[in-house]
């Protein structure tokens, strides 16, 4: 059986993804918004709104939403990300109603107390203070920040304490209406799950909901590039250097997915075997893509001693420069092979095929069968990567986070200049 993708009368979208054979169901009720579209008044708001709805929502409090679901054997839980926010729920076969309706709950009857608002302020402003002190957290942020400038995306999904502390049960629910409009609301259910069932409940729960004002103009995100540093006393330094790449649109996608495998995927990549199995520089070293609708990056990452950060940077520099201009063909098939196992295992859990199907619903307003993308896998070309490269290297610009000694931050110049 395949997934199908429905779209109600007020644009809602609906996914039934039926699993023979299993006994669970996994539904994810996915908004197409999130930490990309603030202002920089409201930055933090799409997190806190995720916290705020579970503080009670529907005529249940905070502790009601939770046994509801747990007492029939399920798990509730929720997510925030640049460009979507997510609400899901595990559950036995037969739990699909409970799981709709108190997700739908969430997202359109929260109750919004504002001693509650009070309170998550507290809890949320822990969370910002907690990423600050892991250092292989934070890093990640700076590296946001000096990849894309004044755009949202440079700042972190928390928010800031301020803006977070400027935050109105008013403003909240003005903001949850733009956050969770039917037009940009998919619904994507998996597993022990039936068409008209699915498509009952997802009318029954959102078939009424109405279009809302936008949230603020999106503004396509340009890679700008910069250092950012911060002398920390860390036994390891931290450093993350990104690059520009592709976007999730793009037909180079999956070509910056394999140079990302192949540069740092596992312990076959080059990272893996220059930097740790022959030099010793690091422990954690790897490379990763990062993707969204209109722009996307590659990223390193490394852990190693300061000592070592500047001969790490210069490392990861010349693998990239190395990988631009030629991958061998051992290389590429073995970074195929990884990246059909990834999205294959992913598919093979219910919530993971939910989350995907309403991204590619998002995204593209359409679903691909494995095999599809499987294809599209297979054709990339040591060509394509070739290309890539050029577009990985053409602008001249990076961007670099190190965290640690001081004579570590020099590392993020020494990436620059031996890129070239």
């Amino acid at each position: 059986m395949t997934a199908t993708l429905h779209t109600l009368e007020n644009g809602v979208r609906v996914i039934c993804d039926p699993m023979p054979g299993l006994e669970t169901i996994a539904l994810s009720i996915v908004a197409g918004r999130g930490a990309a579209y603030e202002d920089p008044a409201r930055s933090g708001w799409s997190h806190l709104m995720e916290h705020m709805v579970f503080k009670g929502a529907g005529g249940r409090s905070a502790r009601d939403i939770v046994e509801v679901i747990e007492s029939q054997g399920g798990s509730i839980n929720a997510a925030t990300g640049y460009e979507r926010t997510s609400f899901q729920v595990r559950a036995l076969k037969g739990g699909l109603d409970l799981g709709m309706s108190v997700l739908a709950d969430l997202i359109l009857r929260p109750t919004l107390d504002p001693a509650d608002l009070t309170r998550e302020k507290q809890v949320v402003a822990q969370e910002i203070a907690e990423a600050a002190d892991a250092p292989d957290d934070y890093v990640f942020d700076l590296v946001q920040a000096a990849a894309w400038g004044e755009h949202p995306l440079a700042r972190p999904i928390l928010g800031t304490v301020d803006s977070v502390n400027a935050a109105t049960v008013e403003g909240l629910a003005a903001w949850r209406s733009a956050l969770y409009a039917a037009d940009r609301l998919v619904v994507s259910a998996a597993g022990a799950v039936e068409l008209d069932e699915v498509l009952a409940l997802a009318r029954r729960a959102f078939g009424d909901l109405p279009a809302a004002p936008g949230a603020p103009a999106f503004v396509v995100p340009a890679f700008v590039g910069g250092r950012k540093g911060q002398v920390r006393k860390l036994e390891q330094a931290q450093l993350v250097f990104m690059l520009p790449g592709v976007s999730a649109r793009e037909d180079d996608y999956f070509a910056l997915r394999i140079f990302a495998e192949v540069l740092g995927g596992g312990m076959s990549s080059r990272l893996f075997q220059e930097a740790r199995e022959k030099r010793g520089l690091a422990y954690n070293i790897d490379a990763y893509a990062d993707t969204y609708a209109d722009i996307g990056a590659l990223g390193v990452y490394a852990g190693c001693a300061a000592s070592d950060a500047a001969e790490t940077a210069k490392v990861c520099a010349d693998q990239i420069v190395g990988l631009a201009e030629r991958i061998e063909d051992a290389e590429l098939a073995r970074a195929k092979a990884q990246l059909k196992a990834h999205m294959f295992m992913a598919r093979e859990q219910p919530l993971s095929r939910a989350e995907q199907a309403a991204g590619q619903a998002l995204m593209f307003d359409r679903l691909y069968a494995p095999a599809e993308l499987a294809a599209a896998v297979d054709a990339v070309t040591p060509d394509d990567l070739r290309r890539l490269g050029r577009t990985i290297l053409g602008p001249a610009r990076s961007a670099s986070a190190i965290l640690g000694a001081k004579g570590a931050l020099k590392a993020g110049e020494t990436f620059a200049r031996a890129l070239g």
